[in-house]
């Protein structure tokens, strides 16, 4: 089975890009996997620190971990936006796959500093584990959007540049750069999100050397998926489509079965729902 560094190789290689899907339940995780399994891709489950909360830490890694045993299946765990070093540490130490620390609120030299100094530890553990690095502020939260949140900038200098890019690979040593290209994260309720700058994102592909990720891939349009993929996009995190998905098959299911109380029973529409989003996705991002 490949590790996540060779998929990710692999994936660049091919022009394609791999999926990841956030989750806080095992229903989220069922549905991901499932999806991938199918397809036959291999798939990255990302918590983010409040996901991880409500699900825990080791928890977490250990239900990830049976299902790759149990499938010699290549699904892998990331710590998604951590925001602390000490928070970093927790998802090196419970076994995470990667982790991305995001320090891309924090002035650039700050956010160099706690970066490199996550990957040093992280590396120090685990020589296996990516780190990834985060420069350009696209918003915090996985919601449905009235507008663009305040501080987004979604196009022009406000972006990443493919020179700050560099810089920041080179300096900190990390394994995986996310970049601000026009992504937001969170999914308008009207209309579709800001366009990609696929032009930069071909120039900071070039200028950082290392895979791109791109997040606040909810509510992106097809086009612009396949066009940051094929000049340097290796991963693509998808998070508030499949709330969304849950929430409105919950929703249906409960007012179509107003009396039943067991979980495992009016939560299957949400799992088929879920799982329906991520085959959509993994789809597009694979060129099947």
């Amino acid at each position: 089975m490949k590790t996540l560094r060779e998929c990710i190789a692999d994936a660049e290689s091919k022009k394609i890009a791999l999926g990841h899907f956030n989750i806080s339940n095992l229903e989220g995780l069922w549905a991901v996997f499932r999806a991938a399994q199918k397809l036959d891709l291999p798939v990255v489950i990302g918590v983010s620190e409040g996901e991880r909360d409500f699900i825990g830490v080791p928890q977490a890694v250990a239900l990830v971990k049976s299902i790759r045993e149990e499938f010699n299946y290549p699904i892998f765990l990331n710590a998604d936006h951590t925001y602390s070093f000490e928070k970093v540490k927790e998802a090196v130490d419970a076994g995470f796959d990667s982790v991305i620390f995001d320090g891309a609120q924090l002035s650039f030299e700050e956010n160099i500093k706690l970066t490199k100094k996550c990957v040093e530890y992280a590396k120090k553990v685990n020589p296996a584990i990516l780190v990834e690095g985060e420069l350009g502020y696209i918003g915090t939260s996985s919601k449905l959007l009235d507008a663009v949140p305040e501080g987004v900038v979604t196009s022009g200098a406000g972006l990443t540049s493919p020179e700050d890019a560099a810089k920041f690979v080179k300096e900190t040593g990390v394994d995986l750069f996310a970049p601000a290209v026009g992504n937001v994260h969170g999914m308008m309720k009207v209309g579709h999100d800001p366009r990609l700058d696929i032009k930069r994102i071909a120039e900071i592909r070039k200028a950082a050397g290392v895979p791109l990720v791109l997040h606040g891939g909810s509510g992106t349009v097809d086009e612009d998926f396949t066009a940051a993929i094929k000049v340097g996009i290796a991963i693509v995190h998808i998070n508030t489509e499949l709330r969304v998905a849950f929430k409105k098959a919950l929703e249906l299911s409960l007012q179509k079965n107003p009396e039943e109380i067991a979980p495992y029973k009016f939560m299957k529409d949400s799992l088929k729902a879920m799982e329906k989003a991520t085959s959509d996705r993994l789809l597009l991002f694979s060129g099947k």
